[in-house]
């Protein structure tokens, strides 16, 4: 796990490990609060088994509840993950830089294949493979009937 002082980043990363509350985040994203009822409804689970993902978001810091009489409403809260972000970026830049080395690498290794090739000549075009044709010869068949004038 991702260790910080307060341990933001390890929740943030463990309520981001699961698709379900993945998803619930998206949706929250596409628009302003949605009720609990709205957001557990298309995953097939029981309120209960939902709320616990609900659970798991708010304390990450990742989802605000809001009640109103009896209807209570979720909103995101997209500063964990800005820190969460951030906190990638550094990787990254990291990666960014290997890969671009890489490139560099087989680049110059098919230039320097490219350079060490023998100049072409003119003969016909050699196949790939060395070994000899294994097909037999065409014959030609018998004569084929003459015009009498």
């Amino acid at each position: 796990m991702v260790h910080s002082d307060d341990g933001t980043l390890d929740a943030i990363f463990a309520a981001l490990s699961d698709s379900t509350r993945r998803s619930v985040l998206e949706r929250l994203g596409e628009g302003g609060g949605l009720t609990v009822t709205e957001l557990a409804q298309p995953h097939g689970m029981s309120l209960t088994g939902f709320m616990k993902h609900l659970r798991v978001l708010e304390n990450a810091g990742l989802v605000s509840r809001t009640k109103e009489g009896r209807i209570v409403r979720c909103e995101l809260s997209p500063q964990p993950m800005q820190e969460a972000a951030v906190w990638l970026s550094r990787y990254e830049r990291f990666w960014a830089g290997r890969l671009d080395a890489l490139a560099r690498f087989l680049y110059h290794q098919e230039e320097t294949a490219w350079r060490a090739q023998p100049p072409a000549t003119k003969s016909a075009p050699r196949s790939p493979s060395d070994a000899a044709s294994t097909l037999p010869p065409i014959k030609s068949g018998g004569r084929g009937p003459s015009r009498k004038l």
